[in-house]
């Protein structure tokens, strides 16, 4: 059987800079499974009252951060905020396909044909466009797509993409040079060129 394009792990968290900043800390210091669970449950780092939240967003940014190596672990736990949040930006393409094409067909799409603000009917005809790709799109529930927009603009905004998740106006950032030398050396083209928004 072959397997789904898009999942629905993303709807457990935006970019999550602190928290984020936390677990890149951890993972460089290679725990073993049972380090990992005992920091998160009895240091609780990332700060949650409950442990399956803390379980669930600890588990999500480390598949992130996993697509990247230790350098760019190092790059989310110490970096400036706009070089930590736009490598942040780079896994979370990297690990969601459904964000890399959201930002790649619609993000991208408007600002080729200089339309310069998102309304959430461009979400509902993406994810038309993602059935077509993927038939199990389509049985993911109304809240369940109501919650991945949601995460995905406040990816957006948090990244710079857009001025707020309530004022849906495109305003793309430059790339960070650290962002660009990094990705450059690791021929990571197709994740900058999501970032860059270009075609």
């Amino acid at each position: 059987m072959t397997a789904p394009l898009y999942n629905a792990e993303i709807s457990a968290g935006s970019l999550m800079l602190p928290e984020s900043r936390r677990v890149a800390r951890l993972m460089l210091t290679h725990p073993d499974s049972a380090t990992w669970f005992e920091t998160l449950k009895t240091e609780n780092i990332l700060q949650k009252k409950s442990p399956a939240t803390a379980r669930r967003q600890a588990r999500l940014i480390r598949n992130r951060l996993e697509t990247l190596d230790e350098e760019a672990w190092g790059l989310v736990a110490d970096g400036d905020q706009e070089l930590s949040l736009q490598i942040l930006l780079a896994a979370s393409v990297k690990h969601s396909r459904l964000l890399g094409d959201f930002m790649r067909d619609v993000v991208a799409g408007h600002l080729r044909r200089y339309e310069h603000t998102l309304s959430p009917a461009d979400w509902e005809a993406f994810l038309a466009d993602c059935t077509q790709r993927d038939p199990t799109v389509a049985t993911w529930s109304a809240s369940t797509r109501a919650k991945l927009l949601q995460v995905t603009l406040r990816i957006l905004a948090e990244a710079r993409y857009v001025e707020s998740t309530r004022c849906l106006r495109l305003t793309p950032p430059l790339l960070h040079p650290g962002v660009l030398r990094y990705l450059n050396s690791r021929s990571e083209g197709a994740t900058l060129a999501i970032l860059e928004l270009k075609p």
